[in-house]
């Protein structure tokens, strides 16, 4: 199988425990609505949504040496989707995820992503699907930060999330260098225009906040501002809902074959077509379709 995208980063065992709201920073005993055990990590939840998309997909994760680490590979045996677990003689990454009413989200990392070495067999074939894929996907993780030089030389756009990036974490500069497509959400900045206009001045092809309920918007390398509502959905789960609208971006650009010289109407679209796509997330527990923990 050649991937059409590669995906590289997270992949975790998630604790969601939803409460009527998240509690005030005091003493307090409450009582949760549900709790439940699923698989987390922004790298799944970006290739699940992509091979549910019938996008052949390679999704390359570091694991432990727990059993946890078998339930993730597991969980990413799905159709049209090829995972590499790279294992490290460590725990598996852990969240312990509070949820409230309306998405708000509290999300605790219990164990971080664990480092493992690459062996030579498993370098060989992640530096030829680079080579391959016609999109690139390096997620903030450390396993992502190893190939991002290598990525950067592929050809392929290479596309980074920033999650709820504050505009100084120097932990994305790297990320950011290599970044042809750039998302981000808008919990860390009150005004993410500015960051979206400087990132297409600098060559972006495109630079996109999501804005939760409130739809999205975007900036391609004409400058010009472009924003969208949320598509209609039944809430059922947020979580996965930014890793959804990244996928079904991505999904409409090689549809569509666009993944250069964005104009605004095809801008337009493409955020649609994430919207549409994170609908779909919200509307299901777990962090992509075919989940099966």
């Amino acid at each position: 199988m050649t991937p059409e995208v590669v995906v590289i980063g997270g992949a975790s065992i998630n604790t969601i425990v939803t409460l009527d709201r998240l509690p005030d920073p005091r003493p307090q005993t409450i009582t949760a609505q549900r709790h439940d055990i699923a698989l987390g990590g922004t790298s799944a939840g970006k290739a699940l949504h992509l091979a549910s998309l019938g996008r052949e997909t390679l999704c390359v994760v570091a694991v432990g040496n727990d059993s946890d680490a078998d339930r993730i590979l597991a969980a990413l045996d799905v159709d049209h989707l090829t995972t590499i677990g790279l294992r490290a003689e460590a725990p598996s990454e852990h969240h312990l995820n509070l949820m409230a009413p309306g998405g708000q989200r509290l999300s605790i990392y219990l164990d971080h992503a664990p480092t493992a070495d690459v062996p030579a067999a498993q370098r060989l074939a992640i530096s030829g699907a680079l080579h391959d894929a016609s999109v690139l996907v390096l997620d903030l993780s450390e396993i992502g930060r190893q190939w991002l030089d290598e990525a950067a030389g592929c050809g392929a756009p290479v596309v980074v999330d920033l999650h709820d990036y504050d505009g100084n974490n120097s932990y994305h500069d790297p990320f950011l260098a290599a970044a042809d497509l750039v998302f981000m959400n808008d919990d860390g900045m009150d005004d993410p225009v500015p960051f979206l206009r400087d990132r297409a001045a600098r060559g972006a092809l495109l630079a996109v906040c999501t804005m939760g309920s409130r739809g999205a918007l975007a900036v391609g390398r004409g400058g010009t501002v472009i924003e969208i509502p949320a598509a209609p959905a039944a809430v059922v789960d947020t979580n996965g809902a930014g890793d959804a609208f990244v996928s079904g971006v991505i999904d409409h650009l090689l549809s569509t074959s666009q993944l250069s010289g964005l104009e605004p109407p095809a801008i337009r679209e493409a955020l649609a077509a994430g919207a549409r796509q994170a609908a779909i997330a919200v509307g299901i527990r777990g962090v992509g379709p075919g989940s099966k923990p």
